[in-house]
């Protein structure tokens, strides 16, 4: 999370939506500085701040799901930074409960060799959802990764400062050649219409024109309701912070 008093914005990272490249932008350019820790949730920013910093201009970033599962999908097959490998990053991790899964993930991998499908119809069980669920409909501006540059600038002029450059490329995901659709099989796509087609809807994404995908149903659309209130719980109450 990175926080600037002069230009009173808050900028909060949600992972996998390049809020490395926009930290570091903030932190060179823009007089911006950490605050609690990477990825920590707005609330978390809410129950130490101070009326005024309430009032700052807040931003963070979404992205399409089916892109970032494919994302998810090569870093772990790449093991990317030896994130995945090193026990001592495993250990500094503050995510414990993702940091397992992760592991899973990649022990899975690496035994089966399995290829993107296989993967996303082995682990992409559950309607999909991640913590943007707490407060992103609230803030003041969405950054997109599909216009992560274009979406950049509009933030940092909406704050009142005209842009020093473009937003550096970083942090990229090994081995990927390919738009996401290419990777998905009849069978996960399938899976993906049930597990991420609310989420899509809600945050308004579409599925590729090539594939003829029907909207999610209402079935969909409430095992996804049920699930995001239980992990909404988990969320606020019990996820760890530092």
């Amino acid at each position: 999370m990175i926080i600037s008093h002069q230009h009173r914005y808050l900028f909060v990272e949600l992972p996998r939506t390049g809020s490395t490249a926009i930290r570091r932008e903030l932190r060179e350019l823009y007089d911006g500085s950490p605050i609690l820790h990477k990825h920590a949730t707005y609330l978390e920013f809410v129950r130490q701040a101070s009326d005024d910093e309430r009032s700052y201009f807040v931003f963070s970033g979404i992205r399409n799901p089916l892109d970032d599962a494919v994302s998810r999908y090569f870093k772990l097959k790449t093991d990317h930074k030896q994130r995945f490998s090193d026990p001592d990053q495993h250990q500094r991790r503050q995510r414990p409960l993702n940091s397992l899964l992760d592991r899973r993930m990649f022990e899975f991998l690496h035994r089966t060799g399995a290829d993107f499908s296989r993967f996303f119809l082995h682990f992409y069980v559950l309607p999909y959802d991640t913590w943007a669920s707490l407060s992103h409909e609230g803030f003041d501006h969405l950054i997109r990764f599909e216009s992560l540059s274009e979406d950049f600038d509009i933030a940092v002029r909406r704050i009142g400062i005209e842009p020093v450059r473009r937003l550096p490329h970083i942090n990229p995901t090994g081995q990927r050649g390919r738009s996401f659709a290419d990777y998905y099989s009849p069978a996960a796509i399938k899976r993906a219409r049930r597990v991420m087609g609310p989420y899509m809807e809600r945050w308004g994404y579409t599925f590729p024109n090539e594939w003829v995908v029907e909207r999610p149903t209402r079935l969909h659309r409430l095992g996804y309701e049920g699930f995001s209130r239980v992990a909404q719980v988990y969320w606020r109450a019990l996820r760890p912070r530092s």
